[in-house]
């Protein structure tokens, strides 16, 4: 495990960690109703602690996961889990401390054998599975709610289109862009499009971007299957990520190619594989950075980020490397 995995469960050292950073924000500096919690490891839950603690971060999603809180209370789900976690988070007492997401684990792995176990997972997997997950209990929603009120096409809509419109949910609206790869045949010299829509770009990805999204979660290939080894190793090469990013590869007929995008948070992997490690985050809070790892939360310089971009020389080290990037877009 990685180095910085050491802390032993004790509400002691909980509180002499949450009063150290609270002092070292001070009274005048702590951002007014903003809350720096740790989550408890429930035995190699920190690949989730870290996407739960990023997402918190990206201030858009926590806003849509709180609202959807004070709505009429539904069945239990992992959305509804999520929500509670968020809404335990954004009304405590104090201002920094430890919570632990139970409920929230308990579902995640009665929902989805993958995560029942004690093992170390993939926090890609596992982002990629929640934002999927939500958006289709949100889409499921919907459609009940519009069998329940009887709607029907009206004022000449296609059908198609309708239907498409009410499948979009604020899950999507949030980080969902589109890409579009362009064939041209080299006998009639048309132009052919295919479009894929994604939640999690991929830098292996070598189409063009045609729309931007308000979140832009960027994945970075840090694990390759080794058939000589057979298993994974980490790919530890060096990746200089900016506090800001505008995005090159876009469609000629892009929606809004001159997106910019600031850096709100990172998920770091520390180890040698995809199975074995552990996971923390780093997020930007107002004009600061924090890192958390499980129970321990800590301020850090923005230059310390460069601890994380990966190393120069042995790509297939054991490191500390950026994992998953989440940028916000300024408009």
């Amino acid at each position: 495990n990685c180095s910085r995995n050491i802390s032993s469960y004790m509400p002691g050292k909980w509180g002499a960690n949450a009063s150290a950073l609270e002092k070292e924000i001070g009274p005048e500096q702590f951002p007014v109703n903003e809350h720096y919690f740790g989550l408890v490891n429930f035995g190699n839950t920190c690949y989730c602690n870290s996407v739960l603690q990023a997402l918190y971060f990206c201030r858009p999603f926590r806003e849509k996961v709180l609202a959807y809180k004070i709505q009429p209370r539904r069945k239990e789900s992992l959305l509804t889990c999520l929500a509670d976690l968020f809404n335990s988070i954004a009304t405590q007492k104090k201002k920094v401390g430890v919570i632990p997401p139970k409920k929230f684990i308990s579902r995640l792995r009665k929902e989805n054998e993958l995560f029942d176990n004690y093992m170390q997972q993939d926090a890609h997997e596992f982002l990629n599975y929640l934002l999927n997950t939500i958006a289709d209990l949100l889409q499921e929603e919907k459609s009940q709610e519009r069998q329940q009120n009887g709607k029907v096409v009206q004022n000449g809509g296609s059908e198609g289109e309708t239907e498409e419109k009410t499948q979009q949910t604020w899950v999507h609206e949030i980080f969902q862009g589109t890409l579009t790869n362009e064939t041209r045949c080299l006998n009639c010299e048309a132009v052919s499009q295919r479009r894929d829509e994604f939640y999690l770009f991929s830098f292996e990805d070598v189409m063009r971007v045609k729309k931007l999204p308000m979140i832009l979660a960027l994945h970075l290939k840090r694990f390759k299957y080794m058939d000589q080894l057979h298993r994974y190793t980490k790919l530890s090469y060096r990746v200089v990520f900016p506090l800001e990013l505008r995005l090159f590869n876009t469609s000629g007929d892009a929606t809004n190619p001159d997106r910019l995008y600031d850096l709100v948070a990172v998920v770091v992997h520390c180890g040698s594989g995809p199975n074995r490690g552990h996971y923390i985050t780093i997020v930007k809070s107002h004009d600061f950075w924090l890192l958390f790892d499980d129970d321990i939360v800590e301020k850090i310089d923005a230059q310390a980020i460069e601890e994380f971009y990966g190393l120069t020389s042995d790509i297939s080290k054991n490191s500390e490397s950026g994992y998953i990037l989440f940028y916000q877009s300024r408009d």
